[in-house]
């Protein structure tokens, strides 16, 4: 029987915090180990260890390496991180870059996360707090003690993995929002500010994009059984995990498509409404002219204009403008131009 609890937090001769994850048998006790005697399993193969490593320096992160025999390309990548999401494979171990997507001021942001996995260990390194980790604590632990799975660092991977992908999930849903909102703000004709948000929801759905794609090739990868380190049964746990990424970057182009479309749409509409007031001034216009060219000509006050002398001329004048622009207004109503 396996039991899995945090030993707490240790340092490593530098500034980076570690915490230490086992899952143990019943005689494992490693209260008060050190790294070098942690990384060392018993006989037995018995324990599973997980190591979080908050902000580590290059210190911390060459004695662990040292101790658990890591990859120097990997912990160089580890290190110096902005890594693009990506797995390696080594004779004896598997390094993985995954982002946790985080809602910050309701925009993504994304939280690198560089993990090694052995037989018997399983290497988390990350800057700041990050909840997803205590979710994953959480379903190992449930993992273990109910024993709905055999305990090994594959299921842990799995664990941590399918807690990160999980996170996507309220974040696409937080954008599908969004978009619906402009969507309904585009019909309602606020263009301008529609526009500017419009381009900034366009560019978070292609952070989220850069991230979620890379990780579908990587999940691919475990799932063609590419790394020995892990059993048929967790490839099986993989899939559902690749499964969800697929979903996940199916929403995310949808949802660009839909932007796109409502780019478009927006332009037309903003065009049609541009269309629809230049016809509506172009009549006015006329009218206008029209009535004034009738006022112009009897203006002119030349002698030999009959109309000048004439008692009802004014009357005449004003009517016949009235009748031009009545006229036209309705001729311009009628092909729908006012």
């Amino acid at each position: 029987m396996y039991h899995a609890r945090w030993l707490g937090s240790v340092r490593c001769g530098g500034s980076g915090m570690i915490r230490v994850k086992v899952a143990s048998g019943e005689n494992g006790v490693l209260e008060g180990l050190g790294i070098g005697e942690i990384a060392s399993p018993p006989d037995d193969g018995n324990r599973l260890i997980w190591l979080d490593i908050d902000d580590p320096n290059d210190a911390d992160m060459e004695r662990v390496g040292r101790e658990f025999g890591l990859h120097p390309l990997a912990i160089e990548d580890a290190v110096r991180r902005h890594q693009r999401p990506k797995i390696d494979i080594y004779q004896d171990s598997v390094f993985i870059v995954f982002y946790a997507l985080e809602l910050i001021d309701d925009r993504p942001r994304t939280r690198e996360i560089s993990l090694f996995a052995g037989r018997h260990y399983m290497i988390t390194v990350h800057e700041g707090d990050l909840a997803v980790l205590e979710e994953t604590a959480i379903r190992w632990n449930d993992a273990v003690l109910k024993q709905t799975a055999t305990p090994s660092i594959g299921l842990l991977v799995y664990s941590l993995l399918d807690s990160i992908v999980d996170g996507y999930f309220p974040v696409i849903d937080e954008l599908a929002e969004r978009v619906d909102d402009l969507e309904m703000q585009i019909f309602a004709g606020d263009a301008v500010e529609t526009h500017e948000e419009l381009f900034e929801l366009k560019k978070d759905l292609l952070a989220v994009r850069r991230v979620v794609a890379p990780e579908r090739d990587v999940m691919n990868v475990l799932v063609r059984r590419d790394a020995p380190l892990f059993s048929r049964e967790e490839i099986t746990y993989f899939q559902d995990v690749y499964d969800h990424l697929l979903r996940i970057t199916d929403s995310v182009d949808t949802y660009r498509d839909l932007l796109s479309s409502a780019l478009d749409i927006s332009v037309s509409m903003a065009s049609f409404r541009l269309d629809e007031t230049v016809k509506r001034m172009t009549s006015a216009s006329i009218i206008l002219m029209s009535m004034a060219l009738i006022s112009g000509i009897y203006g002119m006050n030349f002698v030999n204009m009959p109309e000048l002398e004439w008692q009802w001329g004014y009357a005449y004048a004003l009517a016949l403008m009235a009748v031009v622009g009545g006229g036209l207004g309705w001729f311009f109503h009628r092909v729908d131009w006012l």
